[in-house]
Parts: C-alpha cells; sequence; structure tokens
C-alpha cells in the first residue's frame, strides 16, 4: 500500500467515524433531548417525540442517497462527500448550541428534526461516496481489504461515541452532565468537522471519475440510468433484498438492538450495559479488516451469506444466553410466573409505532404494553366481546382500565420474582461480553465485503447512485425500523425474545436471494468505464 493509498483511505474512513459519531450521539442521549426539548409533554411522550426526530433522519437517507448520489456521478466522489460531511457536522454542532422548548418554545423542536433531517440527508450521501471513492483508488485483488477499513468506521464511531459520553459523565458527575454537559459531545464535532475537512481536502479526486471526465463519459442522467433501466435497476433491486436488507438487520440487531435489550429488557444499567458492548466492540473490529481482506481470496459472497446463515441460526440461543448470564432472575421469574393476558381480540392492536407518536389506547394494549416495558413474558386469551382487559398473574387478577392499573401492576410483577431492574452483583459480566462479541463477529461477517461487493456490482457511469440506494434503504428502513418492529412483535405474542423473528427472517430472505441471484464479484474490473 503507498503512502498516498494510506492517505486515500484515512481521509475517506476518518470523515465517515465522525459522520457516524454525529449520528450516534443523539440516539445515545436522546433522554437528554426529550427533556429539554419536548419538555411541554409528558416525559414517556416527550421521550417518543424525542426518538420520532431520530427516526426521521434514518426515513430520510435514502433521499440523500438521491441526491447525492447524483451529484457523485456528475461532478465527482470528492466534492460531493466533502458537502455531506460538512453538512453533518455542522448540524450536530448546531443541536448542541440550540435553546430547548422552554426558552424557544415550539420552534426548538421543529429546529431539531430539520437538524435531523439534514443529518440523515447527508449521512444519506456519506458512505456511498468513501466506499467509491476507496474502491476507484485500490489495486485490482486487495479492493475488500482497502474497503474494509470503511466498514470498521460505523462501529468505531458508535465506539466514540459511548466512550466520549460515558468519560463526560464519570468526570462532570450526573447532576452536571444533565444540566449541561450532555451538549458537549455535540459540540465537540465542531473539532472533528474542521481536521476531517482538512485532511479531505488534501485528495485528488478518483481517477476512475477523472478519466470518465476527461473522456466526456460521465452520466449526465444518472438517476434515470441507474433506476429506470431495467438492467441497473434489477441490480438495485437485489442488492437490497439480497444483501443490504440482510446486512442491515444483522448490523442493528447485534449492535444497537443488543444494547437496548440489555438496558431495556433485561434493565442492566446504562454505564455498566454500555462499557460491555464497547468492550465487545473494541474485541470485535478488528475483524472488520480480517474479513475484508478474506474476501479478496475467496469471495464477497459466501462470508456475507455465512453471516445471514449464522444469525439465523443462532440469534434465539444467543439472547437467552445474555438473559441468563445479565439477570438470571429475570430468566427465573419467566419460568416460574405465568402472567396470562385476557381481552378481547378485536381490542389488541399490533403495536408498530412507524412514527412513535401513534396511540393504542385500548386496555388490552395498555396491559401489553405495560408488561412488555417490565420485561414480562404472557400468554394471549381471548375474552367474550365487550370484556374488558384483564391481566392475570398467579391468583391475582388485573383490570386494565382500572385506575390504579399503572402502580397496582408493577407491585404484583415484584411480588412474583420480577426483578425491577437486573442486580449488578448477579451479572456475568465476562460471559455477556463474550455473547456480545459473538454478536459483533457477525456483523464483521455481513458489513466487512458489503462496500466492495455494492461498489462492484454497479458500472462506474451510475456506481455512486447505484450503490447508495439500496445500501441506505436496507440500513435506513429495514434497520432503522427494527426496534419498533420488535416491540410491536412482542407486545402481539407475548415473548421478549419473539421479536428476533424479524431479524431472523430478513437475514433468510437476503440469504437465499443473495444466494440465488447475486454474482460474485471479486475478479471484476471496476476501473472499466
Amino acid at each position: 500500500m503507498t503512502a498516498e493509498e494510506r492517505k486515500v483511505i484515512f481521509a475517506s474512513s476518518l470523515g465517515t467515524v465522525f459522520e457516524w459519531y454525529d449520528f450516534y450521539i443523539y440516539g445515545t442521549l436522546g433522554a437528554f433531548l426529550a427533556k429539554y426539548f419536548f419538555s411541554n409533554v409528558p416525559p414517556n411522550v416527550g421521550f417518543i417525540f424525542a426518538l420520532l426526530a431520530f427516526a426521521a433522519g434514518f426515513a430520510v437517507r435514502p433521499f440523500g442517497a438521491l441526491i447525492f448520489g447524483r451529484l457523485g456521478d456528475m461532478i465527482g466522489r470528492k466534492y460531493t462527500f466533502l458537502v455531506t460531511m460538512t453538512l453533518m457536522g455542522i448540524g450536530t454542532f448546531f443541536i448542541g448550541l440550540l435553546p430547548g422548548y422552554a426558552t424557544w418554545g415550539i420552534a426548538a423542536p421543529i429546529v431539531l428534526i430539520g437538524l435531523r433531517l439534514i443529518q440523515g440527508l447527508a449521512l444519506g450521501g456519506e458512505y456511498g461516496g468513501a466506499a467509491t471513492y476507496v474502491a476507484e483508488h485500490a489495486p485490482q485483488g486487495k479492493r475488500g481489504y482497502y474497503t474494509s477499513w470503511i466498514q470498521t468506521t460505523a462501529t468505531l464511531g458508535l465506539f466514540l461515541a459511548l466512550l466520549l459520553i460515558l468519560g463526560i459523565r464519570t468526570v462532570m458527575g450526573e447532576e452536571s452532565f444533565g444540566d449541561w454537559g450532555w451538549r458537549i459531545p455535540f459540540l465537540l464535532s465542531g473539532v472533528l468537522l474542521a481536521v476531517s475537512i482538512w485532511i479531505r481536502l488534501s485528495l485528488s479526486e478518483s481517477p476512475v471519475f477523472q478519466r470518465m471526465k476527461e473522456e466526456g463519459k460521465t452520466s449526465k442522467r444518472p438517476l434515470t440510468e441507474a433506476f429506470g433501466e431495467w438492467n441497473n435497476a434489477k441490480i438495485a433491486i437485489l442488492a437490497l433484498l439480497g444483501a443490504t436488507a440482510g446486512e442491515a438487520v444483522v448490523w442493528y440487531g447485534g449492535q444497537f438492538y443488543a444494547l437496548f435489550f440489555l438496558t431495556q429488557t433485561l434493565k442492566v444499567p446504562a454505564v455498566p450495559a454500555q462499557i460491555m458492548i464497547v468492550v465487545a466492540l473494541a474485541l470485535g473490529t478488528p475483524f472488520f479488516v480480517i474479513f475484508g481482506m478474506l474476501s479478496d481470496k475467496i469471495g464477497r459472497k459466501p462470508i456475507i451469506l455465512a453471516g445471514f446463515l449464522l444469525a439465523m441460526v443462532t440469534y434465539f440461543p444467543i439472547f437467552k444466553g445474555i438473559t441468563h448470564f445479565a439477570n438470571p432472575k429475570l430468566e427465573a421469574a419467566l419460568s416460574a410466573s405465568p402472567v396470562t393476558v385476557i381481552a378481547d381480540p378485536s381490542e389488541c392492536s399490533f403495536q408498530f409505532k412507524a412514527t412513535g407518536t401513534e396511540k393504542f389506547t385500548t386496555g388490552c394494549d395498555i396491559a401489553k404494553a405495560a408488561l412488555v416495558n417490565l420485561s414480562v413474558n404472557y400468554q394471549n386469551q381471548d375474552a367474550p366481546k365487550g370484556t374488558p382487559a384483564t391481566v392475570k398473574i398467579g391468583e391475582q387478577t388485573l383490570t386494565a382500565t382500572s385506575a390504579d392499573f399503572a402502580k397496582a401492576l408493577p407491585a404484583a410483577i415484584k411480588t412474583h420474582g420480577y426483578p425491577a431492574s437486573a442486580d449488578p452483583n448477579d451479572i456475568n459480566y465476562v460471559m455477556t461480553t463474550v455473547l456480545l462479541w459473538i454478536l459483533v463477529i457477525y456483523v464483521t461477517l455481513v458489513y466487512a465485503p458489503i462496500a466492495a461487493w455494492l461498489v462492484e456490482l454497479f458500472p462506474s457511469r451510475i456506481r455512486y447512485s447505484g450503490m447508495s440506494l439500496p445500501y441506505h434503504i436496507g440500513n435506513g428502513w429495514f434497520g432503522g425500523f427494527l426496534p419498533a418492529t420488535v416491540f410491536a412483535i412482542v407486545a402481539a405474542t407475548g415473548n421478549i425474545y419473539s421479536g428476533l423473528w424479524y431479524p431472523v427472517a430478513i437475514a433468510a430472505m437476503s440469504l437465499v436471494v443473495g444466494f440465488l441471484f447475486l454474482p460474485e464479484t471479486k475478479d471484476v474490473d471496476i476501473k472499466q468505464i
């Protein structure tokens, strides 16, 4: 690897690390954003609105892929991902300065959502540009290795965000951090932005794009070519269904949902949960490069499909193992104290919250949502039409619509052995971290070779546009809506593990589609115009 190639990889990866850092600190600090920007509504509703603003960033990522993919194929890779990085950094920095609802009123949450949309659009254009830029600099036979460094950036961005937040909270103390210290991680993005721009400005344009430009072969209508012509559109559809959708659910399942499962379902305190995730990420991250290198030798396809297969087969036992080692009292209660929701089935909704604002107010929905939040498994029993929904715990029965239900249910659950939170003395930190590390290894399998695979699937003229859209639909929609989908499945079935069927089913779909319809591409010459 030459000094110039190392610089290309470092600059592209560094900027992408900072962009992912920007994106993750919002998700990690969502509770504080809810407190300051949605203080005009009850805390639980405010948190939902904060998550809605977070989801908005995911929802617009495919549109960012279209906007910046088109620019990248028309004016160049370098300048386009300079713009996306700048927009991302500016959006994050101003969230750190933005006055709260108490100062600005309704304008505060409106501006916050606007900044999140800018971040989502920018992230939609960043990844495709960085991956294309690095791949077009890489020598034949080493694209998997070169682009695998970019694949480390999402994990490193999450790692950096968690590490900084933990450090600042520890140094400042919870009170000061809650008052104003939560703004510091946002403001630090200004420093990261300046460093990234300085480094990226020194880069040259991609040699493939430069040659296309000199020969007058750049696309004038990249979106029409990429998605309006069936031969190219078919590749994009297959790349979405056979690669990026499965990669997204394994990626979000192994990192984001694992943290959510620890803190929200198993009630592990936030700090030890984040530390275990950070350790698992640190131990797993080198495998991005290892599997990227391996994909240059044996191919992209077998490595990614192996990740899908392993996730399908082992997700259920791994998450049950995490419960066993992180909260054994909850595991015992789930086995020993059966709970039944008895309700008119017409009152029971599939509680999918696509926007986070949907209301589910029947007695059945109230009972099920409350039990899911308390991490309680339950059985469903149909009742005659019009019967008020009740929850039966052992010999005790509670009516979901009664005035004291919100207080009576947690008390009854506690009486039957369900812990309010995981006891730190009961947590097997080593084994929990090992299982989290295995989930990260699955992430490295599906994510390490995918940049090279996507780049190689599309011709140079439309590469930026062609690869960006399926990547961001897969990650922004299939991955971004994973928590909401999992919650709805758990609420419908009454089993805290049943939501895992969503990532398992999507991984199975991608395994089949990818195996049958997507080609191996490691020997493709991407420098052909």
